[in-house]
């Protein structure tokens, strides 16, 4: 690889760590395809389920090789997947992964949206999926996206005639894509959202099909092909100095939590659509084709594109401030559009593009990166003109307030401008996730703000309007109020400015195990979001429980400092389960948020609000043993469930196993995906079968059996056999065997309230030596006997298990306490 393509690639993965934070500043390469685009009137929308489902390539093509706006819809964030870089899950995990689509989104040049579905997690089949999602609501949404985004072709990402073959969510996104691609345009349906947009009939819809859906190379090659379009989506961009392939292998890397780093890849490559509706185009290279892209497609958008075509045709790159009269002009004239949709998508692009070529700097950094509503906030500001070009600042605008403040500043050129103002925050809601703010449910998100759905993130709380006047013409830029700050040993940075609670509160703990009927001491932690904050905390706790003392005073001098309080709880007397609530009040107002802080390199620092509360549990539950060893794999929060029922446990590296390190463990349990993500494991493997066969107990929680080994002492093979079903029929298989009846006795009742699945990638092969303890079904579907398996091996015990503990017990589900502690407590002499 030559080291201008090296440039390029560090280029474009310094800004994508960037992405949403520091504000862009275009080369004259860069600018010229802004121009290129801003030329182009056509629109894809690229529908598919979660993140990672979307294929980079088709859309990076689109958008930079046939410069059409495009945007790819998710219908989920995601929610239900495991979390490769830390222990977030569920709706923390799918914040993350919201933020790695729309890092993947800049560098392919897309744009991004959501549904308001809940990635409950894998379905088999899209009868399962839309019994749990409200099918209604998300059929709407996906109309919602086609009227508001108004694309003239949908490629989607699975094949809608297949259900049952693959993810059932996959298939229904396309069944819904399918039939909201004629719905769109009718004013009947969903009649509601025509307040806010019109109806839209996209042009054709297509299926990006490829041999993978076909089950070989072979069969695709001899498939009718008549219906297909292909592009080589291997082109190069000379402008970028990398292919098309190399900037999708780059955007796809951005999905880091589901572990997509992967290699850039070269050369030419055919991606295919099957044309499925609409009017076929005559052109079979061109998915455009027959649509009019110019800018003779608006009314009274001819004399714009004389204009806007000669500056691409004669670009300047070493001087584009010269093209500035010409873009003003252009402006004026996309500003008297009747076309609201082109007029506003096209007035955005236009003023990117002239704040580029005249080296416009704007910013507004606030002080502190969070403030309290109905507080004020000193905001610094900077405005430079890197042009000769007359330019002048009239005024600035906050929004949403709209309150304005006289400028009036001659910006010469290269002088910079620096003010302080002061800003109010009254009447500013907090800045968190919109779509957690309600609560949800295992299906659905509540978002009751149309406009707000579809929105990847919340609009930033705070905007400020640049307002100025170039070639004696009003331009006006919105900027997001930031926070830019240095730090020694990290350079300049860049957060989002945050809207936060005066206080919050925290339970270090959110499932709390007790075991017996022994009171326990719960801390709470509560933290200020400004300066000499005091009141009282609370903690609400279930009927039947009590708590003491009933409240606690807190006071606070600094904005970030956190005081801990302490509570004791005494449990039911007898086995229930319920939640505790964490309330803080400042002068009879309630603060019943908890904020948690994602800090993640590769994205933007996200601050997200979720209710201050946990589950507690009472549970009966016996167990033997007491030091546990834990060899984390992908990262799970089972070492903290365990210790909720009183083991010890020690987390060990893998790479400090030896043949001392294990002996002293009354068991050792092996963390989810740790033969995936460990592979100095196979190195250690010795060490945990040698710890066995002295007479130690291994449990080995679930691998992915994509290339890997879990090097068991007999025969295992892993599969993709899974039950998705939490409500699924258990049958006890080995109904003497000391697993379901030592110490605890293990019934049906113990696999009531499991949530998201029964488990995953069990084995479906294994030796004479393993004894299937459990089996289960997902409706429609054989027995599956391999969740989990036990066998004897030297003096131990061997346990492999792909029940989802790793979801259970954070969850506090009893019986999986119940179950785990079992194998936990396994002895040679107990199994029968």
């Amino acid at each position: 690889m030559n080291r201008k393509v090296l440039v390029c690639l560090s280029f474009l993965l310094i800004s994508v760590s960037a992405v949403a934070q520091k504000p862009q500043k275009l080369t004259t390469n860069q600018i010229y395809e802004k121009i290129q685009k801003l030329n182009f009137l056509g629109t894809a929308l690229y529908v598919a389920a979660h993140p990672d489902d979307e294929n980079t390539r088709l859309i990076a093509y689109l958008a930079n090789k046939v410069k059409a706006r495009t945007a790819y819809l998710s219908l989920t964030r995601g929610d239900g997947g495991q979390n490769l870089i830390g222990s977030e899950i569920r709706e923390l995990l799918g914040v993350i992964r919201t933020q790695e689509l729309l890092a993947a989104r800049g560098v392919d040049g897309g744009e991004q949206q959501f549904s308001r579905a809940n990635d409950f997690g894998y379905s088999k089949h899209p009868d399962e999926t839309l019994a749990i999602w409200e099918k209604d609501k998300v059929l709407s949404d996906v109309v919602w996206a086609i009227r508001t985004f108004k694309p003239d072709v949908i490629v989607n990402r699975f094949d809608h005639r297949t259900p049952g073959t693959t993810h059932g969510h996959h298939t229904t996104s396309a069944m819904l894509s399918v039939e909201a691609f004629d719905l769109a345009g009718d004013k009947t349906k969903y009649p509601e959202q025509l307040k806010y947009t019109d109806t839209w009939q996209p042009n054709r819809l297509f299926f990006n099909t490829s041999w993978w859906f076909y089950g070989s190379r072979e069969r695709f090659e001899k498939a009718d092909k008549s219906k297909m379009l292909n592009f080589d989506i291997g082109v190069y961009y000379p402008l970028k100095g990398v292919s098309n392939n190399e900037l999708a292998s780059i955007a796809s890397s951005q999905h880091l939590c589901q572990g997509f780093g992967r290699l850039t890849t070269r050369g030419g490559q055919t991606e295919y659509v099957e044309f499925l509706k609409g009017d076929f185009p005559k052109d079979k290279k061109n998915i455009f084709s027959g649509i009019n892209t110019t800018w003779n497609r608006v009314k009274g958008g001819g004399e714009i594109g004389d204009i806007l075509y000669e500056i691409e045709q004669n670009f300047d790159f070493v001087n584009p401030a010269k093209h500035l009269p010409s873009l003003v002009k252009a402006y004026s004239l996309i500003e008297k559009l009747e076309d609201e949709h082109w007029k506003t998508i096209k007035l955005k692009e236009i003023k990117n593009i002239i704040e580029a070529c005249a080296g416009l700097y704007l910013e507004a950094s606030a002080k502190t990166s969070s403030a309290t509503p109905n507080s004020s906030v000193k905001v610094d500001f900077e405005v430079l003109n890197r042009s000769t070009v007359s330019m002048d600042l009239t005024s600035i605008e906050w929004l949403p307030a709209k309150s304005k403040v006289e400028k009036n500043l001659d910006l010469l050129a290269n002088k910079k401008e620096n003010f302080t103002e002061n800003l109010s925050l009254s009447g500013i809601s907090y800045s968190s996730p919109y779509w957690l703010s309600n609560p949800w449910d295992l299906g659905m998100y509540t978002v009751n703000n149309q406009e707000l759905i579809g929105k990847p993130e919340t609009p930033r709380p705070i905007q400020v309007k640049f307002n100025l006047m170039i070639e004696d013409i009003p331009i006006s830029f919105t900027k997001n109020v930031i926070r830019r700050y240095s730090q020694r040993d990290k350079g300049e940075i860049y957060e989002p400015f945050e809207v936060l609670p005066k206080v919050t509160t925290r339970l270090k703990d959110k499932v709390i195990i007790f075991s017996d009927n022994t009171s326990k001491k719960i801390a709470v932690e509560v933290r200020s979001g400004e300066a000499n904050v005091n009141g009282k905390v609370t903690l609400k706790v279930p009927s039947g429980w009590n708590v003491t003392p009933q409240e606690v005073d807190f006071n606070i001098e600094q904005k970030g400092d956190k005081q801990v309080v302490d509570f004791t709880i005494n449990p039911s007397a007898t086995q229930s389960e319920g939640n505790i609530e964490a309330i803080a009040s400042i002068s009879n107002t309630m603060f019943d948020k908890e904020l948690i802080d994602i800090n993640y390199n590769h994205i933007p620092k996200q601050s997200v609000l979720l209710p201050s509360k946990a589950k507690v549990v009472r549970l009966d539950i016996k167990k033997e043993g007491k030091s546990i060893g834990y060899i984390q794999g992908s990262g799970d929060a089972v070492p903290e469930s365990l210790r909720q029922i009183g083991y010890t446990v020690t987390e060990i590296l893998p790479e400090s196993i030896n043949e001392n390190s294990l002996r002293d463990f009354d068991a050792v349990v092996i963390g989810i995906r740790a033969y995936n993500t460990k592979k100095v494991l196979q190195f250690k493997q010795k060490y945990v079968l040698e710890y066995v066969k002295n007479g130690g107990n291994v449990i080995v929680q679930y691998n992915t059996n994509r290339r890997v080994d879990v090097k068991a002492p007999y025969t295992l093979q892993l599969s993709r056999d899974r039950v998705t079903d939490e409500h699924a029929k258990v049958k006890m298989l080995a109904k003497e065997h000391s697993v379901l009846n030592y110490p605890n006795k293990i019934s049906d009742t113990d696999f009531e309230g499991w949530v998201q699945e029964r488990g995953l990638y069990f084995p479906n092969k294994w030796s004479n030596e393993y004894t299937p303890i459990l089996a289960m079904n997902d409706k429609g579907e054989s027995s599956k006997k391999g969740s989990l398996l036990v066998a004897q091996y030297g003096k131990g015990n061997y346990i492999y298990t792909g029940l989802s503990f790793f979801r259970e017990l954070p969850a506090g589900v009893p019986g999986a306490y119940k179950l785990f502690a079992n194998l936990l407590s396994l002895k040679e002499n107990q199994i029968k």
